[in-house]
């Protein structure tokens, strides 16, 4: 009786515990969750993760699309130890690999943007033994230009008060070379108008030194 108890018990805690390592063990994917990108470029759609198995050849990736308008989802790209492009579809010959699994990388790039692209992109990681875990999606826009954002314009203020920095210090430096080497012009003409003075002087006394001694 006391033995089963104790079976049960020490079954009861290795459950527990394998439970809530469990979650632990899933794949973590990373996007950037929105993204903005202008009609007819290129466009890099990153997906990175994490994963506590060694990444190996089980290693598989899936990108699937699915319509802002509405409707089934679409087939974009795979891999498996190499990547495989759609064969037929909208995305036929304008998507390529970008990714580096050593890295965690997964990453692909869209070519030639359309308006009908927009909508969400999803990323799925497996990587065995870890296969579960949320699918990391990408919801893209694609506009005629892109919105002149926050971040952009703090980058500008940024940037511009950079730019300014530097022309302040090259001016600056400018100012004292021209300014050491203007002192340095008139010195060197102090010396050469003293050494002119001396020079005449000494004229001068050799001159009245001849006319006493003549005298």
């Amino acid at each position: 009786m006391y033995g089963q108890s104790l079976s049960r018990a020490v079954l009861l805690v290795v459950g527990v515990q394998l439970t809530a390592l469990g979650p632990s063990a899933a794949v973590e994917i990373y996007t950037s969750r929105v993204l903005e990108a202008v009609n007819g470029t290129d466009v890099r759609l990153k997906c990175t993760f994490s994963s506590f198995a060694p990444v190996g050849d089980a290693l598989t990736v899936t990108w699937n699309f699915r319509p802002q308008g509405g409707g089934p989802e679409q087939f974009v790209f795979y891999y498996h130890m190499d990547p495989f492009k759609p064969l037929s579809g909208r995305f036929k010959d304008r998507v390529v690999w970008d990714g580096n699994p050593e890295r965690y990388d997964v990453s692909i790039i869209l070519w030639k943007l359309q308006f009908d692209d927009n909508g969400t992109y999803t990323c799925q990681v497996k990587n065995p033994p870890d296969v579960d875990g949320l699918i990391g999606e990408i919801r893209l826009s694609v506009v005629q230009t892109v919105r002149f954002s926050e971040i952009y314009f703090l980058a500008l203020i940024i940037g511009s008060a950079c730019a300014l920095m530097v022309i302040i210090v090259i001016v600056v430096v400018l100012f004292q070379h021209f300014r050491k080497r203007r002192w340095a012009d008139r010195a060197h003409k102090v010396v050469e108008i003293k050494a002119k003075e001396e020079e005449r002087l000494n004229q001068e006394k050799k001159v009245a030194v001849y006319l006493e001694d003549k005298d």
